[in-house]
């Protein structure tokens, strides 16, 4: 079965309309009904119902949105490695959630480019679970997460420890802090049971997010604080933008590097996880530049 047939299963998906499915592939809207057509037969089975223009996935319709997202994001992960062997070029692809680019992946991502020569780098920002699933599928190689990977193909252990630090727009104490505009920051599983214990009768957070550069830009702007990464906000103390609560201890978070155990690639990883033990976590050279360039 063709690959665009998925592909525009997809697209018809995420649209709920037909049309503007076609205009968003630059196909007619009959090509577009002939390929739902056709899968439909293929697996016997009703993929939408449509009553004018409502158009709605089935339970199998839902049921196969993510098959189809595999087999479509595999084509395209395959195409792009071959057209890279055809070159010559070899590929790395380096994953990690949304936290560690900020504290740690982005400044690591720039040094090991720097030290492995005749490759290609992909660099990708994910949840943990979709790490996890492309670790799985192969159209990962490297991933950076707070929590380890319990999958017997993979190899995980720890690489780094993060340090976080309770940190304020202003200069406040630890009972003083938590009262006005506390963001919380999701620093893994783990750290969450921590929070509970250690900050058991605090109020509800006035913003919880995924990725400490929200947070940070938010208490910038707006006021309040946020466990953040010395590495991230060092510039933001010496500029004096930035104050560390006081009476506040500093949390350490380990950081985990997991790839699979028979992987292609598993030389140019080896020499990645070597390099990156070396790696103190950093800020990145765009933070460094908004702490300096202060008034």
């Amino acid at each position: 079965m063709d690959v665009k047939v998925f592909q525009t299963f997809l697209e018809v998906a995420k649209e709920k309309h037909f049309g503007r499915a076609s205009e968003n592939l630059y196909i007619t809207q009959a090509a577009v009904s002939a390929r739902i057509k056709q899968l439909e037969e293929y697996f016997d089975t009703r993929l939408f119902t449509r009553h004018r223009n409502n158009i709605q996935l089935t339970s199998a319709g839902q049921r196969l949105v993510g098959y189809a997202e595999v087999m479509v994001s595999t084509l395209k992960q395959a195409t792009f490695d071959l057209s890279l062997e055809s070159n010559k070029a070899l590929q790395l692809t380096i994953g990690g959630t949304p936290n560690i680019w900020d504290a740690y992946l982005q400044n690591c991502l720039s040094i090991v480019t720097d030290s492995l020569t005749g490759y290609g780098f992909v660099a990708e920002s994910l949840g943990r679970e979709q790490l996890n699933r492309k670790l799985l599928e192969r159209t990962l190689d490297l991933a950076f997460s707070f929590d380890p990977f319990k999958v017997e193909e993979f190899k995980s252990h720890q690489i780094a420890e993060l340090t976080l630090v309770l940190v304020s727009t202003e200069q406040r104490n630890l009972d003083e802090a938590f009262k006005d505009k506390y963001v919380y920051v999701d620093w893994g599983t783990q750290f969450a049971f921590e929070h509970a214990d250690r900050h058991p009768n605090i109020p509800a957070p006035y913003l919880r997010t995924s990725t400490g550069r929200i947070a940070l830009d938010f208490i910038l702007e707006k006021g309040g604080c946020a466990y953040l990464p010395s590495s991230l906000v060092e510039p933001f103390l010496d500029s004096g933008q930035l104050y560390q609560v006081e009476g506040s201890e500093v949390w350490s978070r380990p950081l985990f590097i997991s790839y699979r155990k028979n992987s292609t690639s598993i030389e140019a990883i080896l020499q990645v996880e070597k390099l990156v033990n070396t790696i103190e976590p950093t800020t990145s050279y765009l933070m460094q530049q908004a702490g300096e360039n202060t008034d």
